[in-house]
């Protein structure tokens, strides 16, 4: 028999040294637990993704020392632990077997997935095709992440005599992934007929999301392990030829997903980057109350600030729902009045702007008022300022550069208005009351920039537009292929045409969390000069 543990580990980009004390830390408790062996994630010692930090010579050389640090611990206990690997002028992503204080043998990933948010190939170098590794009477393959999606890896597995696959992965998340991730297991473990080991990276990196949730596969493609998502864990599995093990149906609902990586993906970034408390400005609007709900979830509300921003356009309503929402979920609050602020900008500018009619200019000097008190307030006391623009929104630009637009991190940047919905309902769920009030749910979204205003002046009715968005952003979709859909070709230009002229806005954007397949930055990228209309 053999005793398996897999360590769902939360690992910090650059952090070499806490990362392999976190490392350590489980190899001790894996001896304790009498495993055989313990596996970590993909590159466990450096974090992923690690970027341009790779091309720092004395940053791979750190990590070869940690490397071996963590060998010394490994008396008794064989560890497979994620890293950097170095020959000649070449790095590798690899995976060590770590045994009685020695690196018993290296496995370099072969695969390297330069799509997507993934850009390997311009760091590594592809690895030699593996080997079957032994442990007493056992034969194990190692795998990297995407090697067992590959159908040529695992090709050349069937028909050896492996008891199991060992995959270390850092997987990152998005609606959908989990499935995705299953099949290809599955796949992987009926065609080899072996058990498959899989180790997934959890936590917050910047824009990504790991969301852990590692698994065991039988021979059968059965899943008869899994380990928590988006918090880290530890699993232990006895290997003992038993062919009758409980299988385990997994299902989640999107909403419920979504909340848990943004509760995850917030807490990591500020944690990680050293800050301590936030500050949104609360409007009264959907958006800003779900993001305050978040923060509050992640952080705890001694580290959540609202500031609360009326102006002359600011209804009755959404000012006494902002306060409420505040209280509702005991954040402190300040109230800035931002008429006076406008009449002096109004005054400065009179002579300037003499004979010019009213516009979106004096929209947008709102929006920028509020942004600067904002990031005032961020100077001073150090909060981090959360954004609170969505995907439909930013998609289309309907947002002000320098105004709503700023921010140290967007929470929502890759929410449809109509997820944003979702998520909202759902933290009321996971409330137990209406902490979230039901008028701002159920109130016409408006930036209240102008008497009577509401986003359908400018933008199609969200449960219209968000499909559109998806189907052109998220699938590239081209306008004919839309219009085929059943959607209006007038209205599906309009909204590809808002789309396209907005890049330069995006490129400015604060950066987001992932949660669709293809969200903006590192998934979409788009040239700002760009003539090419369809």
């Amino acid at each position: 028999m053999l005793k398996i543990a897999l360590a769902q580990i939360n690992s910090t980009v650059g952090n070499l040294e806490g990362n392999t004390r976190i490392i350590i830390a489980s190899i001790e408790r894996a001896r304790r637990e009498d495993a055989d062996i313990v596996i970590f994630p993909e590159l466990a010692i450096t974090g992923y993704p690690p970027e341009d930090l790779l091309l720092k010579e004395h940053f791979v050389r750190e990590n070869l020392k940690c490397l071996k640090i963590i060998a010394k611990h490994c008396k008794g206990i064989v560890a497979i632990v994620g890293f950097t690997d170095s020959s000649a002028s070449a790095i590798y992503n690899a995976a060590a077997i770590l045994q009685n204080g020695k690196i018993k043998g290296v496995y370099r990933k072969m695969h390297l997935p330069n799509y997507s948010v993934f850009d390997e190939a311009r760091y590594f170098r592809p690895g030699d095709p593996f080997t079957i590794c032994t442990l007493g009477d056992y034969t194990f393959a190692l795998s990297i992440c995407e090697d067992i999606w590959k159908e040529e890896f695992v090709g050349v597995l069937k028909g050896k005599k492996i008891d199991f696959i060992v995959n270390i992965s850092a997987s990152p998340f998005y609606l959908g992934k989990m499935y995705l991730r299953q099949k290809a297991l599955v796949s992987a473990a009926r065609q080899t007929r072996a058990f498959v080991f899989y180790c997934n990276l959890v936590g917050g990196q910047d824009e990504l999301v790991f969301d852990g949730a590692s698994e065991i596969f039988t021979p059968e493609g059965k899943l008869v392990h899994t380990g928590k998502r988006f918090s880290e864990d530890f699993i232990t599995f006895l290997l003992n030829g038993k062919k009758h093990l409980r299988e385990i149906k997994k299902t989640s609902r999107q909403e419920e997903e979504t909340y848990a990586a943004l509760r995850l993906g917030l807490s990591d970034y500020v944690k990680k980057n050293n800050f301590s408390k936030v500050i949104i400005g609360i409007s009264g609007g959907i958006d800003s109350a779900l993001v305050a709900a978040l923060a509050v979830h992640a952080l705890g509300k001694e580290n959540v600030y609202g500031l609360i921003m009326p102006s002359r356009y600011t209804s009755a309503e959404t000012f006494a729902d902002a306060k409420k929402v505040c209280t509702n979920f005991g954040i402190p609050y300040h109230i800035v009045d931002i008429e006076a602020i406008c009449a002096a900008f109004s005054a400065t500018l009179s002579s300037v702007f003499c004979g010019k009619a009213a516009d979106k200019t004096e929209e947008n000097l709102q929006a920028r008022i509020r942004g600067a008190l904002l990031m005032a307030l961020s100077n001073k006391f150090g909060y981090l300022v959360l954004n609170t623009g969505n995907k439909s929104e930013v998609s289309c630009g309907y947002c002000t550069l320098y105004g709503d637009m700023v921010g140290g991190f967007g929470i929502l940047k890759d929410l449809s208005k109509g997820l944003v919905y979702k998520v909202s309902r759902y933290i009321n769920e996971v409330e137990g009351r209406e902490a979230i009030p039901c008028s701002v749910i159920e109130r016409a979204p408006s930036a209240e920039l102008k008497a009577n205003q509401k986003d359908s002046d400018s933008l199609p009715e969200y449960p219209l537009l968000d499909p559109i968005l998806k189907l052109y952003i998220e699938e590239d979709f081209s306008l004919e292929k839309i219009v085929k859909k059943g959607y209006n070709r007038h209205l599906v230009k309009k909204v590809i045409n808002m789309v396209d002229a907005s890049e330069y806005k995006r490129r400015q954007a604060p950066i987001g969390i992932k949660i669709t397949p293809r969200a903006f930055g590192k998934d979409r990228r788009m040239p700002i000069t760009n003539r090419f209309r369809e």
